[in-house]
């Protein structure tokens, strides 16, 4: 069972006590991402996500990774389109001082003008990084043609302008209103109690002030016509991301939609694994990748294919989507798919790190958390009708979208269109 505990104001905590694990690990969410930003601030949750490793009012950049690091312990962080979270996994002994150091670095950054300006040139280089790799940058585009002028669709690291802009008072302002209690759940997994951990909070964050309650832009998907965008680069090997809106984090058919993941791309035994990989050799890395937001989704579909054999690939994993959609699933295949989702839930809830990731976000967005027993209930009423009928609601051609980063020649746009239009 978990526990969890609302304080008077509104941060809210939610353990799970492993008993028999050796670690734990702590999670400091916080309600804001990349879609909470504008064009002017773009990348600030992501670069503030950054400044708060290089010291608190307590400690130093040193000591914040010195004292988790040098217990055996790992210490990251990470900053999506909806959250930013910090956590650690360390091992049970030093939880306590692992979460005063998550804490005081969460609340108190020092926020160094000299850091700042210092880290901007970092996070330049991860977006230099970031756009010299097709594979991951082609995502961007995809999203960008997904959710054009609005936040979703924008990069979540920011671009160079936005980046150099970024100034102290930006960064504190930023801090103070969205690193408020009403925003920020801590979750923590592993060998612990939970009453220990609710006491260090209360004193250390109980008083914390500040009642703003963010809010986002809600958005539209929009559809119509399939739309398509080339970026022509001199690769090797031509990336490509065709994508549609799926659901929100919490909809009903979020297990259904999961299993089509499974079923479509999600490892080797996967349909376009098979169909564009082993059967036709025209892919090295292909698979699909589904993402639930608040108020919407994306399911994609990614591969990286010879320049010569683009049309080919394409033409298959449309087949694929259209047959999804006109042929029910055959029993064993669903079988298989459920298999392999309740396994791999089930041996990630294995890891304290795992499950506290698997706790917080839900928490965090829907002050809820799932329970595996009445998961593996729902997925096994999941029935080939209920498959198709998602697949027929997201695999529209007037909701499909397409990026195509490589050496595109310019009269094959018109075929690759063709293909999306007729899905």
């Amino acid at each position: 069972m978990y526990d969890k505990t609302i304080l008077s104001n509104g941060l809210k905590l939610v353990t799970y006590a492993m008993p028999r694990m050796e670690s734990v690990s702590i999670g400091v969410w916080i309600k804001v991402g990349g879609r909470y930003e504008s064009r002017y601030n773009k990348g600030i949750a992501h670069f503030l996500e950054h400044l708060v490793f290089k010291g608190s009012k307590k400690y130093s950049c040193k000591q914040i990774k010195e004292s988790i690091e040098g217990i055996g312990g790992s210490l990251n962080g990470f900053t999506s389109e909806e959250m930013t979270c910090y956590f650690a996994k360390l091992p049970a002994t030093k939880q306590f001082h692992a979460l005063e150091i998550l804490i005081d670095m969460t609340i108190n950054p020092v926020l160094n003008p000299v850091d700042i300006e210092k880290e901007k040139f970092v996070v330049l280089e991860e977006i230099k990084m970031h756009r010299d790799l097709p594979q991951s940058y082609v995502h961007d585009v995809l999203e960008q043609l997904l959710w054009p002028d609005h936040p979703l669709g924008l990069p979540i690291l920011g671009n160079k302008e936005t980046v150099l802009r970024i100034n102290h008072d930006d960064l504190s302002s930023f801090q103070k209103r969205y690193y408020s209690p009403r925003n920020i759940t801590i979750a923590a997994c592993g060998r612990l109690k939970h009453d220990k951990i609710l006491k260090k909070i209360k004193t250390k964050l109980g008083g914390l002030s500040g009642e703003y309650k963010n809010t986002y832009i809600p958005v539209t998907d929009y559809e119509g016509k399939p739309k398509l965008r080339f970026i022509r680069k001199n690769t090797h090997q031509t990336h490509l991301a065709l994508g549609c809106y799926g659901i929100h984090r919490d909809h009903a058919d979020r297990h259904i939609i999961s299993l089509l993941h499974v079923i479509l791309g999600a490892n080797m035994s996967s349909r376009l694994f098979s169909e564009v990989r082993e059967k036709r050799g025209l892919a090295y890395d292909i698979g699909t990748q589904i993402k639930g937001f608040s108020d919407t989704g994306i399911f994609s579909i990614r591969a990286g294919v010879d320049n010569d054999k683009l049309s080919q690939a394409i033409e298959v994993i449309i087949r694929e989507l259209a047959k999804i959609k006109r042929k029910p699933v055959l029993p064993s295949e669903l079988r298989r798919a459920k298999e392999f989702y309740i396994g791999q839930l089930r041996l990630a809830l294995e890891d304290t790190l795992d499950h506290m990731l698997w706790i917080g976000e839900p928490t965090l967005y829907l002050n809820k958390t799932y329970n595996f027993s009445n998961i593996l209930k729902e997925v096994q009423r999941i029935t080939p009708s209920d498959l198709r009928r998602v697949a027929r609601d997201i695999f529209k051609a007037g909701a499909m979208r397409m990026a195509i980063i490589g050496p595109l020649k310019r009269n094959k746009e018109q075929r690759l269109y063709a293909y999306i239009r007729d899905l």
